[in-house]
């Protein structure tokens, strides 16, 4: 793959259908769902491969930020380490420019679906929001990661097994269909020098 072409990681297929297409700067792969599923080889030979990486998604949300909304991870947590994302600042900004609402702030991956108890506990970290494969990806990818862009659908007050689901995913992947060509932009930017900082 070309160095200066995008990789953009996705999990689900629902997600990578609706990211297909959406930009001619950025290939789309997707990892399958969980950190296990991202950790595969297949997956660390894609990554290790692309010149810049961006994880890209639907979340959970912990609280703060509503169905739909946008979150630029500026870091991403698990139980193994966190790995901060210094320039999501300016891709925040260049989302918010183009439209979208957007939180900064960080993103914790679990090995499996959260709710009630759990969300309140992740939320007391100051987490935004919660998925299944942004820190996995990030050790595959290294200094080669170049953002996690997530937008939510569930929250506490909207979670998962409701009937309305449906239409706040269908939303959600939409939102990330236009979302995909600034993010895309932001990252071939050569006035942008991007930075990852890993900690265990």
């Amino acid at each position: 793959m070309s160095g200066d072409r995008l990789l953009i990681c996705a999990a689900l297929r629902t997600e990578a259908v609706a990211l297909r297409g959406a930009c001619d700067r950025a290939r789309v792969l997707r990892t399958g769902l969980g950190p296990r599923r991202s950790s595969r080889r297949r997956n660390a030979d894609a990554v290790a491969g692309c010149g810049a990486l961006a994880v890209v998604g639907l979340a959970g949300g912990l609280g703060e930020v509503p169905s739909g909304g946008v979150v630029v991870a500026d870091e991403v947590r698990d139980a193994h380490g966190s790995t901060a994302l210094p320039d999501a600042g300016s891709l925040a900004a260049r989302l918010d420019r183009a439209g979208f609402a957007v939180w900064r702030g960080p993103i914790t991956t679990t090995d499996h679906i959260v709710g009630g108890g759990e969300k309140s506990a992740l939320a007391a970290t100051g987490a935004l929001a919660v998925d299944m494969e942004s820190a996995a990806l990030a050790r595959l990818a290294g200094r080669g990661l170049r953002a996690v862009v997530r937008v939510v659908v569930d929250t506490p007050s909207e979670p998962l097994l409701r009937p309305r689901t449906p239409y706040r995913a269908c939303r959600a992947l939409l939102r990330l269909r236009r979302l995909t060509p600034a993010v895309a932009e932001w990252a071939a930017d050569p006035e942008r020098a991007p930075a990852v900082a890993h900690r265990d």
